[in-house]
């Protein structure tokens, strides 16, 4: 398989890069960057999301077998960033995908996406605001076989492979390694296309806990 990974720096991104190794294709903004992805064993391409083209990003898509959306803006960015990446990016890479006629697409998303912000500050407010516009960009989609993962909060701990993964789950957190490992295995079962899973810890094996989901 050929899986292109937007965001390809970031921490969950890494983590599916180095499971997926030469099988990856990490898009990154920054050249430094390229080196941290290539040590995965993956590839990386410089691409800047926030500037390049439709057709830009749809020549580096076209004879891929998915996308995986794990780009973000950051932390320590501001409300505009969250839109133009978090939602913008997204958008561009399903125009993309529908270009390049890649039709699996995941994207990661966030729990709390879907309904108005809990708490939080402005930023967190415009980051929720942007994950829920771009789950619903996707849904508008026939022609993307989408999933869309909403995990809780995320920490660098050890994974467990043991998590809970329903439309709706109680908060929790959940280790990046996890998240990374229910990517993989949502990309080997297409049955899971056009639903929304929440994301956190729990006492069932990933790829079982995936299988009963098709």
């Amino acid at each position: 398989m050929r899986i292109i990974i937007a965001g390809g720096h970031g921490k969950i991104a890494l983590r599916l890069a180095a499971r997926l190794r030469e099988g990856a294709v990490g898009l990154v903004r920054n050249p430094a960057h390229v080196a941290d992805v290539e040590a995965t064993g993956a590839q990386a391409v410089v691409c800047d999301l926030e500037t390049a083209s439709v057709e830009q990003v749809a020549d580096i898509l076209r004879g891929a077998d998915a996308v995986v959306f794990a780009a973000g803006a950051g932390p320590g960015s501001g409300a505009a960033r969250k839109d133009t990446v978090d939602r913008g990016a997204s958008v561009l890479m399903a125009d993309a995908a529908e270009r390049a006629g890649v039709r699996r697409f995941i994207q990661i998303s966030s729990m709390g996406a879907g309904k108005p912000p809990a708490g939080g500050d402005e930023v967190w407010a415009a980051y929720i605001a942007a994950k829920t516009a771009a789950e619903d960009d996707l849904r508008r989609r026939d022609d993307l076989a989408w999933t869309i993962v909403r995990p809780g909060r995320l920490t660098d701990e050890p994974g467990t492979g043991l998590v809970r993964l329903a439309p709706e789950v109680p908060p929790g957190a959940v280790p990046r390694d996890d998240v990374a490992a229910v990517i993989m295995a949502l990309l080997d079962n297409p049955g899971t296309a056009r639903r929304t899973y929440e994301l956190v810890s729990g006492d069932t094996p990933v790829i079982d806990l995936v299988a009963t989901n098709e």
